[in-house]
């Protein structure tokens, strides 16, 4: 196994393992270790079918429940993030967050591997939360410390979100479900303890992250943006270019990310699962 780090915030490139195979407990563990130390891990070259992506999310921890994401079929539970040529919806997942934050127990990770790339545009960027809070000023870190931010998917996934009615009729290839249920929140703090690496991390962002309990509602947002402003600061991001037959995988307890458009004309298809939230954030 070779590990070949981005040069960015975060990332890192693993080469050397056949991921279409059942791998050694060693190995396993070096690919965690890998995954804690970088955040993210990018291995090229795979040749994977769904039921190896299933294969490999369950031995990193199990397959995570996507509740608004409806899969290819019923063998797996995969699903598709598909944009096709002609497409005129917008771009899915333009903006910063961390997949499904508002569950009580949200995915430690998400599984992402591409079959169809474009020849330009479509990256995924992602931005340390690690980084970010250990470099973030005193007086922010201050306001922020002890803090708890209620997750709620209303903005995206209500019927009155980003891709509720209003979206059924762009013509999206993608299948998004939306629902009453998507108004719920549920608390989290901002700043949290890595379960496994035991550092410091951020968790959460403006959209997913409605209000900071305990605050006035001028308070609370303002209190959010300027974590916005500063989580996302380019010294922390690392952006991925995706190749054909490349497997990510990100840990949603230390990053945000977001998908870049910018492909316009051109397919796009890229296959996903998330890790299961079992070994959550701890207060």
């Amino acid at each position: 196994m070779n590990i070949t780090p981005s040069g960015q915030a975060c990332g890192a490139r693993i080469t050397g393992l056949d991921l279409s195979k059942p791998l050694p407990t060693n190995t396993l563990q070096g690919i965690r270790d890998a995954w804690l130390e970088h955040h993210v891990l990018a291995f090229p070259d795979q040749q994977l079918d769904d039921e190896d992506l299933v294969r490999v999310t369950q031995a990193l921890g199990g397959i995570g429940d996507d509740p608004f994401f409806v899969p290819i079929n019923k063998k797996t539970p995969v699903v598709a993030l598909t944009r096709r040529a002609d497409e005129q919806a917008p771009v899915f997942a333009e903006n910063w967050h961390t997949d499904w934050s508002f569950k009580k127990h949200p995915p430690i990770g998400t599984c992402l591997y591409s079959l169809v790339v474009p020849p330009v545009g479509g990256n995924t960027g992602f931005a340390n939360q690690q980084m970010a809070l250990a470099q973030m000023p005193d007086e922010l870190r201050s306001r922020l410390e002890g803090k708890v931010a209620l997750h709620s998917a209303a903005a995206a996934y209500g019927p009155q979100g980003t891709y509720g009615e209003k979206d059924q009729g762009n013509d999206r290839s993608m299948k998004i479900l939306f629902s009453e249920q998507a108004n719920n929140s549920e608390p989290h703090p901002i700043i949290a303890k890595h379960p496994e690496s035991g550092n410091d991390t951020l968790f959460g962002t403006v959209g997913y992250i409605h209000t900071i309990v305990g605050l006035e509602a001028d308070q609370s947002q303002q209190l959010i943006m300027d974590l916005y402003h500063w989580q996302t600061r380019e010294e922390f991001q690392y952006t991925h270019v995706w190749e054909p037959n490349t497997l990510v995988v990100w840990d949603n307890r230390s990053v945000l990310h977001r998908a870049y458009g910018g492909y316009d004309g051109h397919a796009r298809e890229l296959h996903r699962l998330t890790i299961a939230g079992s070994a959550g954030l701890s207060l």
